[in-house]
């Protein structure tokens, strides 16, 4: 069984993959080929990134697993991958492997911070990645993203000066445009779109303290007072937005997290106790059954099988 993964830095990241498929500008950004054995090889086993990735598909078909939901990403499709989400590779279409070639674009934290990008507002769509974390590249657009992503590449493996400040201008232009895509493919179908963006930053904040903290943190209390609200008030505007109240959201973080452990590692459950921050294992036991019907150790025997 293969060992559950901690958290890969941009250099662990870019070191999984053959040096002649990268390209890259110190350890804060880079530009990625991905081919069809690279794929398999290296990204079959689940992964945890802290950074941003944006896959651009050219052509081909994978099945891609986000914590444990599976997507189909399909050619001229554009796949956002936000950190601290586990990501593998789950399927690749045989019949066209061959012709499979993805672009992945990786990126820091802070180097997507330093870019002149809304940030809050690419952000708050978070909520909407969860569910759904590709969209497609329709008409026009294709040969735009097409020339954006060749662009990037000849400058990364070019000795021309002021190489790192042409590559953030063209990524912040390039995910500007990647935003308004999202928008029109995505909004019209999700009630977020009417939501006050008050309450849509605020809910995205809350999930980004969640995505680091639900391992150690479970109490609404906490967050809410890190966001300056109290309890009641957060917990409202998150089922507003999202349709769930906080403490939802935490117990199904918690809950994922557990499973994903219980899945991808052979640790003693005593152990994920202790990660989960749980003060003993008849606790854990009865929280995970609670959520799931079954004990963890019932759910771990059924991934086996």
């Amino acid at each position: 069984m293969e060992k559950f993964t901690d958290t890969l830095s941009l250099p662990q990241f870019r070191d999984l993959f053959p040096v002649s498929s990268c390209m890259s500008m110190g350890d804060d950004v880079c530009l990625i080929n991905i081919s069809y054995d690279e794929t398999l090889s290296v990204l079959a086993h689940p992964c945890r990134f802290d950074g941003f990735l944006a896959f651009y598909c050219v052509s081909g078909h994978i099945k891609v697993m986000i914590n444990l939901s599976e997507f189909d990403v399909e050619e001229n499709s554009l796949f956002v991958y936000m950190p601290g989400n586990i990501m593998s590779v789950t399927d690749v279409d045989e019949a066209g492997k061959e012709n499979l070639d993805f672009v992945a674009i990786a990126m820091t934290r802070d180097y997507m911070e330093s870019l002149d990008v809304d940030i809050p507002s690419l952000m708050g769509k978070r909520m909407l990645l969860q569910h759904r974390p590709y969209f497609f590249i329709r008409g026009g657009a294709r040969s735009i993203a097409k020339n954006y992503v060749s662009l990037a590449a000849d400058i990364l493996a070019s000795n021309l000066s002021y190489k790192r400040k042409s590559v953030s201008l063209l990524l912040a232009s390039f995910f500007s445009i990647a935003e308004g895509i999202m928008e029109d493919e995505m909004y019209t179908e999700n009630r977020a779109a009417v939501i006050p963006c008050r309450g849509r930053v605020i809910a995205d904040k809350f999930l980004n303290l969640l995505t680091e903290h639900h391992s150690s943190q479970r109490k609404v209390t906490f967050y809410a007072e890190k966001l300056g609200l109290t309890p009641k008030y957060l917990s409202g505007l998150v089922k507003d937005v999202t349709g769930k109240s906080a403490p939802e959201w935490i117990d199904d973080f918690v809950i994922l997290e557990a499973k994903n452990m219980l899945r991808y590692s052979d640790m003693p459950i005593k152990a994920i106790v202790g990660r989960l921050n749980f003060p003993d294992p008849p606790t854990f036991h009865k929280f995970f059954k609670y959520h799931t019907g079954i004990t963890p150790m019932q759910y771990r025997r059924s991934q086996s099988e």
